[in-house]
């Protein structure tokens, strides 16, 4: 067991610029911003004085809508050091879904970009509350959203009815460092400073309460396990208001004084361009963002000499991804972390030192202070080793709870303070941890359990196939039935009937898929994970015509 960080994120900054005032903190090439450790703590004390003098208290619910641009950096750590919580919203919501998230959050203030990919965020704002463009600034009356009040817009464009960030930043004068002071000494480790809401592959998203303790202590020790120092330069092409971006990027180089290099909104290239350009030594992602940047046809110009770690997680991992990042990216020590934003993220890492072959079969172990155990599904007993059930993880990481949802959190953390993930796995004598799949994505044909995870990790070795995704579609004779999503690799054909014909002899006849498509994408959340129920639609949909 380690010593548990008892303190705020506000002041794991402020220690940080404390101790390492020149050191850089974070840096945008593309828009020529480089802070040291001092002046990124100065701006963050300026966004936390801007946020009390606009009158936002603590524990109050804040919402920021914006890719990686740095004003939401600066406001992760300012609204850390004055104690309002930061609630995430999705790049991709559109009207219905950010209306859900400001009611559902109870959210006062709601910090935005202009537009992302075609969808203007300043139409759906004026859209939801069409009384903020004859309001004030700061005194919005919504019907519809009736506890917003602020609306600030990550612009020097003026728009009706709102404030931009420099008014903002303008405002800090107001109050005294004094003031700030007590503040940040007024919060506790275990107060809610993050809200996330879950990615919603199944269901309505959750409001997951996580604590400055939750987030600190986890970004510390995935930190440690990718052996992160402050010598380190990490890209962080992850969104940001996923755990991924947030908690495995941003607060796991502050937690050690690394130096965060963000990438704005992900595009393989510039991912390649600002690895060399920073020369990066820690690379984050997800297998599909490494696969693209693995594919792009001007990988080989690229100079990743200086990639050593980082964290591929969200997905399972390809064998043949995972071996080619470590190949042809260099990045010999990256890990791979498991978990789910209600455990703050991550409940097992693999190590930088662990044998390439348990960095490829596993997720790894539990984190320091992390218990981890597999229970027969629908009950606590725990199996023995090697016995697949699901997975389930007690300790400093687990949520406070879903907000405003106390069955939801009921269902999902037992009375002993177990949570069950809902994934299914199994571990070996070691701790290690296979995760084998969801209970809710096997597949059970004719009474034979089948898990996706077994035939896509066979069908990655088939040499045209680039990516896999296998669900269950529903049968009249077996109950279910197997299907296959399949991505080919540049300039491939196949016939479904040429895969199927691979998988003979090499495994179970009832494990084939009886049906086989062939897609460009598959339908994701904006934080990389595959929406396989939204698969499981669209394979309906396409049978049943």
């Amino acid at each position: 067991m380690t010593e548990l960080i008892r303190k705020s994120i506000g002041m794991l900054l402020t220690e940080k610029a404390l101790e390492m005032p020149n050191h850089e903190a974070l840096v945008y090439p593309d828009r020529n911003l480089r802070y040291t450790y001092s002046e990124f703590n100065t701006v963050c004390e300026q966004v936390a004085k801007g946020l009390m003098a606009l009158g936002v208290q603590k524990s109050e619910n804040v919402a920021v809508w914006a890719t990686n641009v740095p004003e939401w950096v600066s406001l992760q750590f300012g609204s850390g050091k004055m104690g309002a919580v930061l609630v995430t919203v999705n790049t991709n919501y559109r009207s219905s879904e950010l209306e859900y998230l400001l009611k559902q959050s109870d959210s006062t203030t709601l910090f935005l970009i202009e537009e992302y990919r075609g969808n203007s965020y300043i139409d759906t704002i004026y859209e939801l509350c069409p009384e903020l463009r004859t309001s004030e600034p700061g005194k919005l009356e919504s019907k519809r959203l009736p506890l917003l009040k602020n609306v600030i817009v990550l612009s020097e464009k003026k728009y009706p009815g709102t404030y931009n960030w420099s008014d903002i930043l303008g405002m800090a004068d107001k109050v005294t460092d004094e003031e700030l002071t007590v503040r940040m000494s007024a919060l506790e480790p275990d107060d809610v400073i993050n809200m996330q809401y879950t990615s919603g592959t199944t269901g309505f998203p959750k409001g997951v309460m996580l604590t400055h303790s939750n987030l600190t202590n986890n970004a510390y020790n995935i930190a440690k396990c990718m052996e992160l120092m402050k010598e380190d330069r990490l890209c962080i092409p992850v969104p940001f208001f996923h755990c991924f971006g947030c908690v495995i990027g941003t607060l796991a180089c502050v937690s050690v004084g690394a130096t965060m290099i963000p990438v704005q909104e992900f595009d393989p290239e510039a991912v390649l361009k600002t690895v060399e350009q920073e020369k990066c030594t820690a690379l984050h992602g997800v297998p599909t963002m490494f696969i693209a940047e693995l594919n792009h046809p001007n990988f080989e110009k690229y100079d990743l000499s200086t990639l050593r770690t980082g964290v591929m997680a969200g997905s399972n991992c390809p064998v043949e991804v995972m071996k080619a990042v470590m190949n042809k990216m260099n990045m010999t020590e990256i890990t791979i972390c498991y978990g789910q934003t209600e455990s703050s993220p991550v409940i097992t890492q693999t190590r930088t030192n662990d044998p390439v072959e348990l960095r490829v079969e596993t997720v790894g172990r539990a984190l320091p202070n992390v218990e981890v155990r597999i229970v027969e599904p629908g009950t606590n007993r725990e199996l023995p080793v090697n016995e697949q059930g699901e997975l389930c993880t007690r300790g400093y990481h687990v949520m406070k709870g879903y907000y405003r949802n106390d069955e939801a959190t009921r269902e999902a953390i037992d009375e002993e303070g177990w949570l069950h993930t809902g994934d299914l796995a199994v571990m070996d004598e070691n701790g290690y941890c296979r995760i084998t799949g969801r209970l809710k994505d096997m597949i059970i044909r004719g009474g034979e359990n089948i898990y996706p995870r077994e035939i896509e990790e066979y069908l990655y070795t088939h040499p045209k196939i680039l990516d896999a995704q296998v669900i269950g579609v529903p049968d009249e004779k077996y109950g279910e039935e197997v299907m296959a999503w399949i991505i080919l690799k540049d300039g491939e054909t196949a016939t479904a009937e040429e895969i199927k014909e691979s998988f003979k002899q090499k495994v179970s006849r009832h494990k084939i898929p009886k049906y086989i498509e062939f897609t460009d994408a598959y339908p994701m959340t904006a934080s990389g994970k595959i929406q396989k129920f939204k698969l499981r639609e669209q394979s309906i949909q396409l049978l049943t015509v």
